[in-house]
């Protein structure tokens, strides 16, 4: 009998449900030991076998979610089990991905793993291989400008929602009848009985946690990284900015001043005020928590933040390819617009050493003005 520890490593699945019904119990053996050497490899080696460095775990794992679809669509094609993998198959494969109504950017990741698929063959098979698609899928991330960004309106309308959600009355201005109303919904909001229901319910569902991320994040085009790294330090409430030292910066390079508006820094100074309050953050450097008590990663701050207020602002999750580096992009357009590229650079830390030698000096002043100025 399979035991589920079998089929994963680090989590990661190596025979799906939709795989497994394409295979006799030999060729799920051999599918299995196959997946596991590549899921190995990626997490390793992949990026960079001849220093032993390995993908990040989110990255190994959605390529190899990638890749599994790509052989269920040979199998299919083939009508038989095919566990080597040439370039006429990656061919095939990108043509029928042509045929499908998904994003540019979509399409360009399912190319790349494919690329990562010859590249384990090339180093850990010793195989001759070098793939030249037929088609070329661009890379989004090369362009300047993003494919989907947030408009000044989509702006405005996430920080109102962060305003706004979860929100309720203040305790003093209902009725009795409305405030047991309320009481039940918050005994379920927090999963504890009514009856033990109080006052601080009332004001914890009335946070300023989440309205300070998004609101922090617009103005400085936080890194998803970032959140996860901000300290209570990097906050300087009194010359309205993030200091945020080189060695917890996302590339540990530089330190960085960053503007941030005096609605921000007020809402920030009500979040630092409702945070010392509570008990998990205790001897803790972290600016925001999950409600674990765990540093936000990339997918909880998407999951549990970004998610729920875009939803509560009303923007199309469904038919625009909005995610929390959406605001960054923001950021750094309606900055470069207002003044000019030196200015968003510095605002937006970029990453890029060889770009950021082009821009020009800029002073915290006029950072300040170009956030002030940028919804």
């Amino acid at each position: 009998m399979q035991h589920d520890d079998d089929n994963k490593v680090d989590g990661i699945v190596l025979v799906s449900e939709r795989a497994a019904k394409f295979l006799n119990p030999k060729q799920e053996i051999a599918y299995r030991e196959h997946r596991r050497e590549v899921a190995e490899w990626m997490l390793n080696l992949g990026r960079n076998p001849k220093k032993a460095e390995g993908y990040s775990y989110s990255t190994a794992k959605t390529r190899m979610n990638r890749l599994d679809l790509f052989y269920r669509f040979v199998w299919q094609n083939e009508r038989r089990y095919v566990q080597h993998m040439t370039t006429d198959h990656a061919d095939a494969w990108m043509r029928e991905l042509a045929k499908k109504d998904f994003k540019e950017s979509t399409k360009n990741h399912y190319q790349k793993s494919v690329k990562t698929l010859f590249k384990w063959q090339r180093d850990a098979r010793n195989r001759d291989v070098e793939w030249e698609p037929e088609i070329e899928y661009s890379d989004p991330s090369t362009n300047y400008q993003p494919r989907d960004y947030l408009t000044d309106q989509d702006r405005r309308r996430l920080r109102q929602a962060a305003m706004d959600y979860g929100t309720i009355p203040h305790y003093n201005s209902v009725s009795p009848e409305e405030r047991d109303r309320w009481n039940a919904y918050l005994a379920q909001r927090f999963q504890k009985p009514k009856e033990q229901i109080s006052k601080q319910d009332w004001n914890r569902a009335n946070s300023f946690k989440f309205t300070s991320m998004i609101h922090t994040a617009l103005d400085a085009g936080l890194r998803p990284i970032e959140i996860q790294r901000a300290n209570v330090r990097w906050v300087d409430t009194d010359n309205d900015v993030l200091r945020i030292p080189r060695e917890e910066s996302s590339k540990n390079r530089e330190n960085w001043i960053v503007a941030l508006k005096e609605e921000t820094v007020s809402m920030l100074e009500r979040w630092l005020e409702e945070r010392s309050q509570h008990e998990k953050y205790d001897g803790r450097d972290a600016l925001w928590l999950t409600k674990y008590g765990n540093r936000y990663t990339k997918d909880s701050f998407r999951r549990d933040v970004f998610r729920p207020i875009c939803e509560e602002a009303g923007l199309d999750l469904e038919n625009r390819d909005l995610t929390p580096y959406s605001i960054r992009h923001s950021t750094a357009t309606y900055v470069a617009s207002e003044e000019g590229l030196a200015v968003a650079a510095e605002q937006c830390r970029h990453k890029s050493k060889r770009t950021t030698e082009k821009y020009e000096h800029s002073s915290i002043d006029r950072q300040k003005d170009a956030v002030n100025n940028i919804d």
